[in-house]
């Protein structure tokens, strides 16, 4: 039992002492960024702090210290590349970015061929998805979720288009296309994409000249989705164009924000330039860990920059990083490589391909990565399903003149809200038209009114509206010329306008004469040219019948003649008008009947009405101005006589 026992002791502790001689020195992790940019500069400061605080403690890793190499692509693709090439050459386990997406394209091919887990919280390209790139990890909200709460605010404010100006690279025109995208969900659209030159290649003239397009188009609401530098030109440039006062409506996404976190103070020409926006931030709650790396971050950066949200996202996820090293570890993982078969016979050569080697733990740890659960400096950090982060969330800024103020916040759980978003964590979830809410905004030119977001576009077809010129009626239409253009009045066309102006978006157009001006036109020839699409449509007088309306869609009629009758007319002396109604024949029957009325009258009173008798000129008179006043009820003389018939009986009419 005793030597049983001892030889037991003994295997426990060979295999004891084998796990920790597997384990290396150092533990190799790359990192590429540009030290040019406010990212990448504040991103190696934070990620040597953690690496630091890592360190610190010789027993987290058993021994082993994390060792992270910076490479500075300086703002290209191909050096981001062979950085990480390099890194792949010297038993590297993971690498902590790239920065951009255009390089995170490239190097998930390589990382998946290697099983070297990609982290990064800067290249958010909503595309980037983990079916094709399933050891490419982003430990930050991706672009996705930014335009998911951009969407939230273009309906909160009721508008239904928008422009979008972008740097024309993967991660920029991507995330266009997602804003595009969730716009549609809410049926809105963008009217117009303006790309510029990649940052930070975007001169001041190819800013200029986009921003006049964009000045010459309908909406006023303005998405800018790019990176600082071109940011910034595009925000000064649209002062220079008159841009940046009422009516206009700019919304940029969290790369504002680290200019404004970054930079201390801002130049009074930039704060100038950007009063009135509306920005994002990567919403980080409060704690006593945040607080405390804050404090410490002037004496980690001497100085040089200010701390931004991504800064703690740089922080948290070498933190995540090393926890998964720790458990890869515990679970006897093993930091071994081999020689992969693909590139073996790539050996030689100046790159010399070959000397590439496969991360035998890499799947490993990029399990222990996505089960990672743990409370860092930007709050709980968990994976979903999708591998999005756990509860993204945005802080809402308007930027006015001492800086910037908050306006409410964003989260995924809730949308719009001017209640924390761990507040409403607690709550059931609610995205209800009634619960969005945010507070007031200062908007470009220093209104408080909200904008209407469009305005009548300098440029596009206009719709072309046939006019009758008659001559008649004219109140209803009445075309006249003043300096070479044609102004159009009368009561068709107040209907016209007024209709209009009730629209909630613009109609430009013009109004085209139809007709010489000497005649009234005929108005199924209007009609059937805009069938023809010769007018887009047709205003006035025009009434609704049959014929037309099968060739024409009709407005509700605004004007009702009731019953009449139609008939032919012709051209008649205005002085005999009144002969008209009758011919000659029927005027001379009519005649002979007023005088055998007043004859017959005459023999029945003469013989006992005074008014009936005196001279035959007077006798004749009478008989011919009573038959002729009886039309009129006007005789004066009075008739005695009842016209009793030898019967005594009237006979019926």
């Amino acid at each position: 039992m005793n030597l049983v026992w001892h030889v037991s002791i003994f295997v426990l502790c060979t295999g004891a002492f084998s796990a920790e001689a597997l384990r290396p020195d150092v533990v190799k992790v790359g990192a590429i960024f540009t030290f040019g940019t406010i990212n990448g500069k504040v991103a190696t400061i934070a990620m040597k702090a953690a690496e630091n605080d890592v360190n610190s403690d010789p027993r987290f890793l058993g021994g082993s210290k994390l060792s992270i190499q910076v490479h500075d692509s300086n703002f290209s693709g191909f050096l981001g590349i062979m950085g990480a090439l390099k890194y792949m050459e010297t038993d590297t386990v993971a690498i902590l970015g790239p920065q951009n997406a255009i390089m995170a394209h490239v190097l998930s091919h390589i990382a998946n061929e290697l099983h070297v887990p990609l982290l990064s919280f800067t290249a958010l390209d909503p595309t980037l998805s983990p079916l094709q790139y399933p050891y490419f990890i982003q430990t930050a909200p991706n672009d996705q979720f930014q335009m998911t709460a951009i969407v939230d605010m273009i309906s909160y404010f009721g508008w239904g288009e928008v422009v979008a100006i972008f740097s024309d690279d993967d991660q920029s025109r991507n995330g266009v296309i997602a804003l595009g995208d969730k716009l549609a969900e809410r049926r809105c659209k963008i009217s117009y994409k303006a790309a510029l030159p990649p940052d930070p290649k975007a001169t001041r003239s190819e800013v200029k000249d986009q921003l006049v397009k964009v000045r010459m188009m309908e909406a006023r609401v303005i998405v800018l989705h790019t990176f600082a530098k071109t940011g910034l030109l595009v925000f000064d440039e649209a002062q220079n164009l008159g841009m940046m006062e009422t009516g206009y409506v700019w919304i940029a996404t969290t790369w504002l924000s680290t200019v404004l976190d970054s930079t201390s103070p801002l130049s009074s020409k930039t704060a100038n330039s950007i009063q009135g926006v509306l920005t994002l931030r990567p919403y980080t709650p409060d704690s006593e860990s945040k607080r405390s790396f804050i404090s410490q971050w002037h004496k980690l950066s001497n100085g040089s920059i200010g701390l931004n949200p991504y800064g703690l996202y740089a922080y948290d996820t070498v933190w995540m990083l090393a926890r998964a090293i720790k458990l890869f570890f515990d679970q006897g993982g093993n930091m071994s490589f081999s020689n992969s078969t693909h590139l073996s016979q790539m050996r030689g050569g100046a790159l010399n391909l070959g000397a590439l080697s496969i991360f035998d733990g890499g799947k490993q740890l990029l399990n222990n990565i996505l089960q990672t659960n743990m409370t860092g400096l930007t709050g709980p950090i968990q994976f979903n399903s999708d591998r999005s982060p756990f509860r993204p969330a945005y802080d809402i800024l308007n930027m006015i003149e001492n800086g910037y103020r908050q306006i409410g916040y964003w989260s995924n759980y809730s949308g719009l809200s001017v209640v924390t978003p761990e507040t409403l964590y607690a709550r059931p979830p609610n995205r209800s038209s009634s619960s969005q809410q945010l507070d007031s905004v200062v908007w470009p030119g220093g209104t408080t009114k909200k904008p209407r977001g469009w305005v009548f576009p300098n440029n596009g077809r206009q719709l072309r509206i046939g006019v009758p010129n008659r001559v008649s009626y004219r109140n209803f239409v009445l075309l006249s010329s003043v300096n070479g253009t044609n102004k159009v009045q009368g009561y068709c066309m107040d209907v016209f306008l007024a209709a209009i102006n009730l629209l909630p978006y613009a109609v430009p157009h013009i109004f085209i004469p139809f007709g010489d001006g000497h005649k009234n036109p005929n108005y199924n020839e209007l009609v059937n040219m805009v069938a023809a699409n010769v007018f887009d449509a047709a205003v006035g007088d025009i009434a609704i019948i049959t014929s037309r309306t099968k060739n024409v869609d009709f407005t509700q009629p605004y004007i009702e003649s009731g019953l009449v009758v139609v008939a032919p007319v012709k051209k008649f002396s205005r002085a005999w008008a009144f002969l008209r109604p009758f011919t000659p024949w029927m005027w001379a029957v009519t005649a002979a009947f007023f005088l055998i009325v007043g004859t017959v009258v005459w023999i029945l009173e003469h013989r006992i009405n005074d008014e009936f008798r005196g001279p035959p000129k007077k006798q004749l008179v009478t008989i011919m101005w009573f038959s002729f006043s009886t039309m009129f009820f006007a005789h004066r003389e009075n008739t005695l006589n009842s016209f009793p018939l030898p019967s005594q009986e009237l006979i019926p009419w």
